[in-house]
C-alpha cells in the first residue's frame, strides 16, 4: 500500500513536536502559539469550527478554576490554524487569571492577528459558578472582503443551523 499525501504545506509548523515531543507554554497564552498553514481553497468560502471542551483558567478576583467550553468559528481567507496548537493555546490559559468577558475577547483578537479571516466568532460558553452561568460571543467580520455581502449571508445561515457539531 503507498502513502499518499496532500498539497498541505507543513513543513514549518512546530507543534506536532518533532519525535512525538510537545512544548507547553504555561506562561501565558498570546497568538504566537497559533501556527498556521496556507488555505487550499482561498476562494471558496467554508467555516472551520473548533470546539474545545475542556477549557480551563483562574477568576482573577479568587484564584478559583473557572471551566468552560470555548468554539472558534472562522471563514479562512489565506491561512488554517493548526489544530494542535489551538489545543496548546488553550491551555496556555490554565494558569492565567482573567475575567470571561475579557477572554474571550482576547481571544478573538489572537486569532484575528494570526489568521486574519474573514470572519471569525469565538463562544465562551462558562461553566455555572455561584448558580450564575455566562456566554460570551465576540465576533470579527474583514468589513473590507470584496465579497463581505456574500460572508455576511453565510454566517447567518450557519448561525441559523440547530445542530452544527453533529452529524
Amino acid at each position: 500500500m503507498s502513502i499518499t499525501k496532500s498539497q498541505d504545506k507543513t513543513d514549518h509548523l512546530q507543534a506536532l513536536g518533532k519525535g512525538g515531543e510537545t512544548t507547553y507554554q504555561l506562561d501565558g497564552p498570546h497568538s504566537g502559539i497559533l501556527e498556521t498553514f496556507p488555505n487550499n481553497y482561498p476562494n471558496r468560502p467554508y467555516i472551520v469550527s473548533v470546539e474545545f471542551p475542556e477549557y480551563t483558567s483562574l477568576c482573577p478576583m479568587t484564584g478559583q478554576p473557572d471551566f468552560g467550553v470555548i468554539i472558534v468559528e472562522y471563514i479562512p481567507k489565506e491561512r488554517i490554524v493548526e489544530s494542535k496548537s489551538i489545543k496548546l493555546y488553550f491551555f496556555a490559559y490554565r494558569n492565567h487569571q482573567s475575567f470571561m468577558e475579557t477572554i474571550a475577547n482576547t481571544m478573538l483578537e489572537d486569532f484575528v492577528e494570526a489568521l486574519d479571516p474573514l470572519w471569525c466568532r469565538v463562544k465562551g460558553l462558562f461553566s455555572p459558578r455561584g448558580a450564575t452561568t455566562l456566554h460570551v460571543f465576540a465576533e470579527h467580520f474583514d468589513t473590507g472582503a470584496d465579497n463581505l455581502d456574500e460572508i455576511k449571508v453565510i454566517v447567518s445561515e450557519w448561525k441559523q443551523e440547530a445542530s452544527r457539531h453533529s452529524s
